[in-house]
C-alpha cells in the first residue's frame, strides 16, 4: 500500500509540474519572432555542448506569434532528444500558408507506431534502446509537447525518411498585412536580441553550476 500511495502521490506531483509548466508558458508575452534566428540559436548552443546538429538552410525573419523562452525550451528538449537517442540531429522547415513545420530527424531506432503515443507519458520508458542506457527524467517529451500545445500546435512521431525518428513541430502561422508584417519584423529583431541575451546568462549560470 506504501508504493501504491508513493505511485499516487508522483502523479499528482507531474499533473502538478506539467501544470505548472502549460501555465508558465501561457503568463510569458506572445510577441513576434524571427524563427530562424530563434531555432539557430537553439542548434548553436547543443552544437556547442559537443553534439552534432545538422540544420538544413531555412528562410530569415520567418515570422511566428510565441512565446520564445518556452518555445526554446521545447525546441531545446526535443533536438536533445534527438541527439541523446539518434546520436545526431537533422532539423528542417516545411512551411504553409496557415501552418509551420518543424521535422527533427535522428539515427536512432524507430518506435513502434503503436507506442508511439506513450513516449509522451510522462516517466514512461519504452523497454527498447532507445532508452535504457541514456538515462534522463522521462519529462522531456511530456513537457514539450505540453509547451508547444500552449501555443495552439501539436507534436507527433513518425519514420524519418532516412530511417531513425521524425520528431515533427506543427505550429499556427501569423496572416498578416504588408505593413503588419513589416512593423513585426521590426520588433522580432529587437525580440531576438532580448532573447540570445537570456540564453546567455543561462549558460553563465550552468557554467557556474557545474
Amino acid at each position: 500500500t506504501k508504493m501504491l500511495r508513493d505511485l499516487d502521490d508522483m502523479q499528482h506531483m507531474v499533473a502538478s509540474t506539467l501544470s505548472f509548466i502549460r501555465e508558465d508558458a501561457t503568463s510569458e508575452p506572445q510577441t513576434s519572432v524571427d524563427l530562424g534566428s530563434l531555432l539557430t540559436r537553439v542548434c548553436d548552443d547543443i552544437s556547442d555542448a559537443g553534439a552534432k546538429v545538422e540544420l538544413a538552410e531555412i528562410p530569415r525573419w520567418l515570422l511566428l506569434d510565441c512565446r520564445p523562452i518556452a518555445l526554446r525550451r521545447a525546441l531545446g528538449n526535443l533536438i536533445e532528444n534527438a541527439v541523446k537517442y539518434g546520436k545526431l540531429a537533422r532539423v528542417s522547415l516545411k512551411i504553409d500558408p496557415e501552418k509551420i513545420y518543424i521535422y527533427i530527424d535522428d539515427n536512432g531506432p524507430s518506435i513502434p507506431e503503436d507506442r508511439r503515443e506513450d513516449v509522451f507519458q510522462p516517466f514512461l520508458r519504452l523497454e527498447d534502446s532507445r532508452n535504457r542506457e541514456t538515462g534522463g527524467t522521462g519529462l522531456g517529451l511530456a513537457v514539450a509537447r505540453t509547451i508547444i500545445r500552449a501555443h495552439g500546435g501539436d507534436i507527433r512521431l513518425s519514420d524519418g525518411p532516412e530511417g531513425g525518428l521524425r520528431v515533427e513541430l506543427c505550429m499556427p502561422r501569423p496572416r498578416k498585412s504588408g505593413a503588419e508584417t513589416k512593423d513585426r519584423a521590426s520588433g522580432a529583431k529587437q525580440l531576438h536580441s532580448r532573447v540570445e541575451n537570456h540564453s546567455q546568462r543561462e549558460r553563465k549560470t550552468e557554467w557556474k553550476t557545474h
